[in-house]
């Protein structure tokens, strides 16, 4: 077999030779991340023994190593097939120290705690659970991984981009020579998604091979480099305004940020942004921005869509609780479907580090007097309540300060719930809100302000509020079991009569404060009887059945109460529904199924992305003002209707990632679609053609337009595919934010899986401008 050839064994210059190689190119990449000596990196490239743990029974010791790219783990592994084993740093999600995963916490002892490390991959690949030998050891481990991490992260697109360029580089030198034959060169391109037929590919290469040497190496191959990383369209936009010299002075760079980019800058400003992105010193000195200095700064985070100064917390966060959407997930315990998947403290870890300020947790009655979190009536596998809430304590709050509501669907026994009172009271100790803040009876909702660090219980109580306040003590009593119970038996997981009560124990009953679960009886019933600190869960189909019919009512009834809405029982597969309709009349918590990647988890994520991704966003002037009579529907005059024009042009992209890794010559074909998503009259979708065989640098050049009538209400969102004219097309990557927070100009659009991560070298070129409608 072809395949198995074994490469020449190395003489012992050679060899010496090779490894000197190793250790300078190790020592680019660890200068090009500005860890260049740093002693955990340094520790990393040298490698070391570790156990590999499974089970309690499966703990195998395995050599890790990071390669010299700086970038990629190599570990030996015991399967016949794959002797070697190697995933990339850009894979990792995050490094945890000690037994914070469900493997090490069930399959180690307390003991060795600091000895233990887990690595988290973004998707579904499993966990990878790890011990050193000492803790010293671990702290080394996880300490490089997190420097690599995180200063890959704040590398610009543009090293990003050449880092990407140069380690393909050196996976296409098959015999590691330093050297680019032909044929290496051909295998590159195919390794950056370019299709090149051979005439081109022989043409590069004569041009680069000034040496006639047959092969290209030192500046040759920096030669090669920039013909291929050359941008037309970049070159185009600096010479428009390159009128000093041939470079940008502070009053070009000036005149190119009023007039482009539509900002609201100084002559100060532009000599900032010399000050930062120029390379070249002369420049520099000259106040002057060359073509490298413009691609920095283009590359920077100041020319990506998403504007800069949404990225932080930038709304006020004293309003009520209500006034805010809250980003919200459904069955969070479930890693996959609702029949049969796996029910995990790792989901809620996952959603609470997205941000994700609602998690639910549906407890019913389990052995040993330990109540359980699982999908009723089905094959999912069942998480302690205990170990559930222990996950969250420690996860909540790592992304965002802001509070996190439990929603509790509660169907244990009496005896168990007083356990589970226990549990939170215990685990989550002062963060728990137990009793309303301030000492009289609240008329409104605290602000996200207010309960920050704070965790807050819906589910059933047993009277009013202001009956616990004037120490009316209550025994246990019965309350109806909450609406999404009694949906789930109606779609036949379990045929009982509807609607059926449940005993509930005072101990759980008094931690419910400000999130009440009360049935919806209607409009009038809820403004008349129900205080704020009451709230309804709505079905989809009947919360998208009010917002056609009742938008007004159920936007002033989200005025002054919480609204949850859940995605139908019959979704057994995970999949979600469109929370777009169910934020335009002010719904707040919209959850969905966080472990289904899909458009609508998109949507979600782009709602959430601004304002510091903490998990809440507050609503337009107009759901919160009580004399506001908007409607979705209707859009009657009133300061919701603000119509714009939005023009997008879509110029390039570039390095998209190979769809199918396995095929050797797959090139995608990729096209790019531009939705909006809003009042239904602002929804559209419009897209280019496809261009054949071209990943690296597909140009388009396509105009759009959209008429938008409502832009605080509208999401954009940029989906790149791999066009099939016989199948489906591949979702190569996506990107989506408000209308609200995009920027006018030539602007970089990052790009992210189907999964929301996001993809390091990828990215679209676009040209927009939201404009007043004539």
């Amino acid at each position: 077999m072809s395949c198995l050839h074994k490469r020449l064994k190395r003489t012992k210059s050679e060899e010496q030779a090779f490894q000197e190689q190793v250790k300078r190119v190790a020592q680019e990449n660890g200068k090009r991340l500005g860890l260049e000596g740093d002693p955990d990196l340094q520790f990393l490239l040298v490698g070391g023994e570790l156990i590999k743990i499974r089970s309690s029974a499966w703990k195998k010791n395995r050599f890790f190593k990071l390669q010299e790219d700086c970038k990629t783990l190599w570990y030996e592994s015991h399967n016949v097939f794959r002797r070697k084993q190697t995933f990339s740093i850009d894979d990792i999600d995050s490094v945890r120290m000690g037994r914070q995963s469900e493997g090490l916490n069930k399959h180690t002892h307390s003991s060795v705690e600091d000895q233990c490390f887990c690595i988290i991959f973004k998707g579904r690949k499993k966990n990878l659970d790890l011990m050193a030998a000492s803790g010293e050891e671990a702290k080394q481990w996880v300490n490089g991984l997190d420097k690599i991490m995180s200063n890959m992260l704040n590398l610009s697109r543009q090293q990003k981009s050449e880092h990407w360029i140069i380690n393909c580089m050196r996976k296409a030198d098959k015999n590691e020579d330093n050297m680019m034959t032909l044929k290496e060169l051909k295998h590159f391109l195919r390794q950056v998604n370019i299709e090149v037929d051979d005439t081109y590919a022989a043409e590069i290469f004569k041009k680069c091979d000034e040496s006639n040497s047959g092969s290209l190496e030192g500046s040759e191959i920096k030669h090669f480099y920039d013909l291929l990383t050359y941008r037309e369209e970049i070159d185009v936009i600096y010479g428009n305004y390159a009128t000093t010299d041939g470079q940008m002075s502070s009053r070009d760079l000036l005149n190119f940020l009023l007039t482009e980019q539509r900002e609201e800058v100084s002559m100060e400003d532009a000599l900032k942004l010399i000050e930062k992105h120029e390379v070249d010193e002369t420049a520099k000195q000259k106040k002057r921005m060359s073509k490298d200095g413009f691609l920095m700064y283009m590359h920077h985070e100041q020319g990506s869509i998403l504007n800069p100064a949404h990225k932080p917390v930038y709304q006020d966060m004293h309003q009520p609780l209500n006034h805010y959407y809250v980003s919200s997930s459904h069955n969070t315990y479930l890693m996959a479907d609702q029949l049969k998947g796996p029910s995990s403290t790792e989901a809620y870890i996952k959603a609470l580090m997205k941000s994700c300020r609602c998690v639910e947790l549906d407890c019913w009655d389990g052995a040993n007097g330990e109540p359980v979190i699982y999908h009723g009536y089905t094959l999912t596998s069942k998480v302690l309540f205990r170990d559930v809430i222990k996950a969250i304590k420690d996860f909540a709050f790592k992304t965002s300060d802001y509070p996190v509501i439990l929603s509790l669907e509660n169907h244990c026994t009496v005896d168990q719930q007083k356990l589970m009172a226990h549990y939170l009271i215990s685990i989550l100790a002062d963060a728990l809100v137990t009793k309303p803040l301030g000492n009289t009876m609240p008329t409104n909702f605290p602000s996200p302000e207010e309960l920050k660090g704070k965790f807050l219980i819906k589910g059933k109580r047993l009277n009013k509020l202001d009956a616990a306040l004037n120490n009316n003590v209550v025994e246990e009593g019965t309350v109806s079991e909450e609406d999404e119970a009694a949906d789930c038996k109606e779609n036949g997981q379990k045929a009982k009569s509807k609607k059926s009560k449940i005993k509930l124990a005072k101990e759980l009953s008094n931690m419910v404060i400000y999130c009440k679960s009360v049935h919806f009886n209607g409009f009038e019933h809820a403004k008349e009887m129900q205080a704020f600190y009451e709230m309804s869960s709505f079905k989809e189909s009947k919360a998208v059945n009010l917002a056609q019919t009742s938008a007004t009512p159920y936007i002033h009834h989200n005025m002054d109460k919480l609204s949850r809405i859940y995605p139908a029982g019959s979704r057994t597969d995970s999949s979600n529904y469109n929370p777009v309709p169910m934020w335009n009349v002010g719904c707040q918590i919209v959850a969905l199924n966080f472990q289904t990647p899909s458009k609508e988890m998109h949507i979600n994520q782009g709602r959430f992305l601004p304002n510091g991704a903490c998990g809440y966003i507050l609503k337009p002037e107009f759901q919160r003002s009580l004399s506001s009579q908007f409607d979705p529907g209707t859009l009657s005059k009133g300061p919701w209707l603000k119509k714009k024009t939005f023009n997008v042009m879509v110029i390039s992209a570039q390095q998209l990632p190979k769809i199918n890794k396995d095929k050797q010559k797959s090139i995608v074909d990729p096209l790019v679609r531009v939705e909006i998503y809003g009042v239904p009259a602002d929804n559209a979708s419009k897209e280019t053609h496809h261009i054949d065989n071209n990943g690296f640098n597909p140009m388009w050049n396509e105009k759009f337009t959209f008429d938008i009538h409502v832009p605080e209400l509208a999401m954009v969102r940029f989906v790149v595919e791999d066009y099939d004219s016989t199948s489906h097309n591949d979702l190569i990557g996506q990107y989506c934010l408000p209308l609200t927070s995009v920027q006018n100009g030539y602007r970089h659009v990052p790009l992210l899986t189907k999964r929301g991560d996001v993809i390091c070298s990828a990215g679209l070129f676009v040209n927009l401008m939201l404009i007043d409608a004539q």
